[in-house]
């Protein structure tokens, strides 16, 4: 019977039944980063219990320490920020797991190192207490994020109580542009199909433009899955996946990779297809990843959105008015990072913008690579250059801007362009107005000041 790579993913790390429509789920590996992970460890040990298998779990520091250069230490700009630092180092050592610390050369963002350092691998489970989590199903792994409790379980039984969801495969069917990625294709999608669109499913993409993207660009298309309100989010094993993960794993890549993608003819519960032949970039305009338009189309009125009220709201909280274009608007912040869109290749394509160019004067650019191995392949590609000369702070490895929780943000009223995954109120700070892209676009718009459409620069 032709199975989907979802099912066959369940299939093979299924314990045992758990009733109704639950079953206990078993977990290969685990991260855990230092603002939840922590918390998690502290949990187990104070109960008394041990981390079943310390050797398959992986701890960093990345959501609440400083990127800004010299750091050290527990140095953060979040408020009581350095307890979740220390608790985390303290937790590593006394649980035995493996441990990237701040002068670790393999410290970054969670969804970044798991990927690069091969701890996530094609026919894996893989879960962290982080809800991006769901990047990591680009390499043909069933991975979500979970909670406090749910990582306390994990840590001690290697076990997991999972509702198994319905599945839906997504097909993007035609050859993009330059200058059109894999966040022009997420935004996209949660524009047209709404950001429920997804609600619970374990998201399978393909279709010719997904089978055309890098690594990078699948990873970025799984980790938006979350806003799509989607479980998870796989895109099957193909030979791009083989050359990503054969020099990141220890054991040589054998004929079961290659099993983890869905048979021919297997069913889904659902399906759309959207052709993005003709895509331009996207930016949102609102507070959510769905209030989103081709850069050159003007914001809607609220009459034309699904729900009114909150378009309403949206609009008046960003200071933009029904047909007004978005393409133009000033900006005052630009900010290329997140386990979204850090990757080298991202940089690569902020650079290419960038090269020989300043950003306009009164702009606040920042970069801040998804891992410490990503920001020394860029220095040694001469990248770090292109961004310092742009104007850019060049800065270490961690979330950063991707979200405020009491330290480093932009002004109250800045307007940010960013190529993080969320735009919600206050994400980036209280009162900051925040406009998702890709990373071309965000360096196209560094240089004009304004949100810029990057093909310009292309030509």
């Amino acid at each position: 019977m032709s199975r989907t790579l979802f099912e066959k993913l369940w299939d093979a790390h299924q314990v045992a039944r758990a009733g109704g429509n639950a079953d206990y789920i078993y977990i290969d590996r685990m991260f855990l980063h230092e603002r939840m992970g922590s918390v998690a460890l502290r949990k187990v040990l104070d109960r008394g219990r041990r981390v079943r298998a310390p050797k398959q779990v992986y701890g960093t520091i990345d959501h609440i320490v400083d990127t800004r250069p010299g750091r050290g230490g527990e140095r953060t700009q979040v408020p009581g920020g350095e307890v979740f630092i220390r608790a985390m180092r303290k937790g590593a050592e006394r649980t035995g797991i493996h441990f990237y610390d701040l002068d670790d050369r393999r410290q970054g963002i969670v969804h970044v190192v798991a990927a690069e350092q091969g701890i996530a691998l094609p026919g894996m489970t893989l879960v962290c207490p982080d809800s991006h989590t769901s990047t990591l199903g680009a390499l043909g792994a069933l991975c979500w994020g979970i909670g406090i409790s749910e990582a306390e379980h994990a840590l001690v039984t290697r076990t997991l109580k999972v509702a198994r969801p319905q599945t839906m495969q997504v097909r993007f069917e035609g050859e993009l542009g330059r200058g059109i990625g894999a966040k022009d294709l997420a935004l996209h999608l949660i524009r047209s199909l709404g950001a429920d669109g997804g609600r619970g499913c374990a998201l399978e993409y393909a279709g010719s433009a997904v089978q055309g993207l890098d690594m990078s660009g699948r990873f970025t298309l799984c980790n938006m899955a979350v806003e799509f309100a989607a479980f998870s989010a796989l895109i099957g094993f193909d030979d791009k996946t083989g050359d990503y993960v054969k020099n990141r794993t220890p054991s040589a890549l054998d004929g079961t990779f290659s099993d983890w993608v869905s048979d021919p003819g297997a069913a889904f519960d659902r399906s759309a297809e959207l052709d993005v032949s003709g895509l331009a970039p996207m930016v949102t305009w609102g507070t959510n990843p769905e209030q989103g338009v081709a850069i050159d189309e003007a914001v809607p009125s609220p009459l034309d959105c699904p729900d009114i009220e909150a378009a309403g709201g949206a609009l008046h909280y960003m200071g933009l008015t029904p047909g007004e274009r978005i393409q133009g608007k000033q900006i005052d912040y630009a900010f290329i990072g997140s386990c979204t869109n850090a990757r080298i290749e991202d940089l690569r394509a902020a650079a290419e913008i960038l090269r020989g160019r300043r950003i306009r004067e009164g702009v606040q650019g920042v970069c801040v690579p998804g891992s410490s191995f990503t920001k020394r392949q860029a220095e040694l590609e001469g990248l770090d250059r292109i961004f310092i000369d742009a104007g850019f702070e060049w800065r270490e490895s961690g979330c950063s801007m991707c979200f405020y929780a009491g330290g480093e943000s932009a002004p109250p009223g800045a307007r940010s362009i960013s190529t993080s995954n969320r735009n919600f109120e206050g994400r980036q700070g209280p009162g900051v107005r925040t406009h998702l892209a890709g990373p071309q676009t965000v360096a196209a718009s560094a240089v004009r000041g304004r949100i810029a459409d990057p093909r310009e620069f292309l030509k």
